[in-house]
């Protein structure tokens, strides 16, 4: 276990390869811990030649818990910011933004690439904005620019995805709900099995298991709202990454990030739902890599 204090919390982390060689963030989506990165893409992209960090967002894993401000009413904060009222949350997007600054500044990196999934690619899209001299480049992978305007989630999955048991204390319970998410997020192209999923919700599991954190993150997204101005900012060398079959972040999603972000690269895999199985790993780790080897001339 590694941790570090950077943008006034503590943040879990783990590096991997040469420190010499460019600095790449992997960042995580909601809920899930720096474990759910498959070790194959992380060893894929140190051996392409990427200094890879992975940590623990905040309210999830080992990093800090928010658990003095309680359980976000999501119900409630999206009605009042459907209605246009402004809505108070814990922590914005835009903290979470900070606390990846943090941790370069705590590692010494200068300048980093960047590449988040889900809620972690709007994470990136508010360091690409906001934080685009510390950018190499960014990628947002089964993510979503906020607009209002475009599908919404299949009611299956965003139900699955944010489900927990009355009893959080219920480790077979929680495992179970852990594992029925996986299987409805899931792609029909990148499959995982069962034992292989069982085995990491048991993980996920014993390492932390924080749902009001979740809940907590959801609504730091729920904050952002529509992030499509934000992005026609955006110069910072950037990919956009999305599932055919994503049943939570329709591809549209995708799409109308790329759409947005002024000389973006856009790949939309067939059969990629809304996980990073290791089945996926080396779709995603050689385009990540590729992408970012070209943006700094390679």
């Amino acid at each position: 276990m590694t941790a570090m204090n950077a943008n006034g919390i503590t943040i879990e982390y783990e590096v991997h390869g040469s420190a010499n060689d460019p600095a790449l963030i992997l960042i995580r989506g909601l809920g899930t811990q720096l474990i759910h990165w498959p070790q194959v893409m992380i060893e894929r992209l140190v051996v392409a030649g990427f200094y890879v960090v992975i940590f623990d967002n905040r309210d999830v894993g080992l990093s800090t818990k928010f658990e003095a401000a309680g359980a976000s009413d999501l119900a409630d904060l999206t009605a009042r910011q459907a209605a246009g009222e402004s809505i108070d949350v814990p922590y914005t997007l835009e903290d979470m933004a900070g606390d990846v600054i943090g941790l370069m500044d705590g590692l010494n990196i200068d300048r980093a690439h960047i590449a988040g999934i889900s809620m972690g690619g709007m994470m990136a899209q508010v360091l690409a904005a906001k934080h685009s001299v510390r950018l190499r480049s960014m990628a947002a992978i089964m993510s979503h620019s906020g607009n209002p305007d475009l599908p919404q989630a299949d009611p299956a999955a965003r139900a699955a995805l944010m489900d927990t048991p009355e009893d959080p204390n219920d480790r077979e319970a929680a495992i179970e709900a852990i594992i029925a998410s996986g299987q409805v997020l899931s792609g029909p192209g990148y499959p995982t099995p069962d034992k292989d999923r069982r085995k990491m919700a048991e993980r996920a599991y014993d390492r932390c298991y924080c749902p009001d954190g979740r809940l907590r993150q959801r609504a730091a997204v729920v904050k952002s709202g529509n992030r499509v101005e934000m992005l026609r900012t955006i110069t910072v060398p950037s990919q956009v990454i999305h599932g055919t079959d994503d049943p939570l972040l329709h591809i549209s999603g995708g799409e109308d990030i790329a759409a947005n972000i002024p000389n973006s690269e856009y790949h939309a895999i067939v059969g990629m739902g809304h996980e990073t199985p290791a089945s996926l790993a080396t779709n995603l780790s050689d385009l990540i890599g590729d992408f970012a080897r070209r943006a700094d001339g390679g």
